[in-house]
Formats: structure tokens, sequence, C-alpha cells
């Protein structure tokens, strides 16, 4: 992988959009944008710790603020609006998120405090419906992350980061979710943040072990993607003709993530398959 930018704090939540990538800079505290060149944009300022963001049917994008656990809407201008609490069925950092058609979105919830080193316990996730109404979408699961949508709409999969797999989920017409299941199991792997490419494959960030991986349902592994002495944090699929894979990078241990030290990058490469344009 080449360097595409550097110089930020601990980057999460990359999507392409409209040409351009976005993405949080979480302990840097504010969401930008970029041009497939590298002409960067700051976005917004967000200052209860950004993640995971999502363009709703719309257009409008909405932003996870972990630390106070709420979604705020950003505007044109920078500005922030609330769009959902979920502190009050939420009682951790919310993570990852993503949105289906509907304007749905769906958000991982860490279960405990990671950075204070609390004894692990299983998370859930929320459902932010399209009208507002705050639920949960699924419990017991471990430490869930990044998520896709399929094409199709009726299934979700997720990352249960320490649960080392994907897990699926049905989805009715309503977004409940149902049916969960083991979509792949990844071994000694740690999936973050994942992608969806077109052929229904997913691009998986392994945060300790420090590879980007394909990955089909079953678990097979067909593409492998090292950045030694690095992290995989997050990636996704974007560019002009959706094959070039956005792999978000940090430089550093789990105990070194909310410092001040730069140590994050976007970096690059090209893939065969293109994106499925989830999340």
């Amino acid at each position: 992988m080449e360097t595409l930018l550097d110089g930020f704090v601990f980057l999460e939540g990359p999507r392409w959009h409209e040409d351009r990538l976005y993405f949080s800079d979480m302990w840097g505290h504010a969401v930008y944008s970029a041009s497939e060149g590298g002409d960067v944009t700051k976005v917004a300022d967000v200052p209860g710790r950004p993640s995971g963001l999502n363009f709703l049917p719309d257009g409008r994008l909405i932003v996870v603020s972990m630390a106070d656990r709420k979604l705020f809407e950003i505007s044109k201008a920078g500005s922030l609006s609330e769009y959902a609490d979920l502190s009050d069925i939420i009682d951790s950092d919310i993570n990852d998120s993503v949105v289906d058609k509907a304007g749905n979105i769906y958000v991982g919830s860490f279960g405990y405090d990671l950075f204070a080193n609390e004894e692990p316990k299983l998370a859930s996730m929320a459902i932010v419906e399209k009208n507002g109404s705050v639920g949960i979408a699924a419990d017991g699961l471990n430490f869930p992350n990044g998520a896709v949508i399929s094409p199709s709409g009726d299934t979700l999969i997720c990352a249960e980061t320490f649960g080392h797999c994907l897990t699926a989920f049905s989805m009715n017409s309503t977004g409940q979710l149902t049916n969960r299941r083991v979509w792949a199991d990844l071994g000694e792997h740690t999936p973050d943040g994942i992608c969806l490419d077109a052929e229904g494959a997913i691009w998986v960030a392994s945060f300790v072990t420090g590879v980007f991986l394909r990955v089909q349902e079953g678990g097979k592994i067909t593409e492998e993607i090292s950045v030694e002495g690095k992290r995989a944090v997050a990636c996704n699929l974007g560019g002009a003709d959706g094959c070039t894979l956005f792999g978000i990078t940090f430089e550093g241990e789990i105990e070194d993530i909310g410092g001040e030290a730069k140590k994050a990058r976007v970096e690059i490469c090209r893939v065969e398959v293109p994106t499925a344009s989830s999340p």
C-alpha cells in the first residue's frame, strides 16, 4: 500500500461518497474529506470523538459521537445538531455504524471502557430508525464494530472484533435483525472496520495482526495485504472506478490510542473487484 494522507491522530470510519473519501479523526476530534488525489478539507469539529459516518438517503451526513453516545447531523457549514441520543440504552462508548437504504442506522458499542482497561463484557448493537426512535437491534456481541449491508438489503454483517469473526443477521422489512449466524470465522484475526465488494466478499481490517484481508462467506481468505509495523484499522472501496482500497492504518498499540501523537494514515492500493457501496 502507498500513503495517500498522514498527520492524523487516530482515524476511523472511511466512506467514499460523491467523489470524495470522508473519515473521522477520533482523537483529533474532527471529520475530514479528501479527493482521490489527497486534497483534504475539514468537514466539522466533533468534540465527543467521531467514529462511524452515515449518508442518509437524502444525502445528509450523520456522525457517531462516541463519548456522549449520540449521533449528530453535520450541516454543510460544519455545524452539529443532535440526531439521536443512545445514552439511555447504551452505557459504553458507541463506535462504527452502517445505514440501510431506508435510512435506519445500526451502531456498534464497546460494552466496557476499553481505554481504562476494564474487564471485557459483551455489547449491543443499537438501531436508530428513520423516524428517530432508538432501540437495541442485537445484543451479546463481542465488541461489535464495522458493519455492511448486502445490496439486496436483507442481510447485515458485522465484525465482532474480539470474537474473531464476522456475524450475519437477516433483516426484515422494518430493519429488525434475526437469524444470527457466523458468516466467517477469522481465527487469529481481529476484524475492525470492513467493507463489501461487488462479488459479495468483505475486505477486513484486522487491528491486532496488522493486515487487510479479502474474505468470502465461510471464511476463505482470497487476498492478504500486510502493513508490517502498523495496525489495520478500517477500510473502504472507492475512487473513480470503485477499485481503490482506502486503508486506515495506525503506527502504535491499543494503549497508544488516545495520545496526541500523529500516527494515523490513509493508505491506498488497487484491487480487481469494485465496491458494493457499503458502508
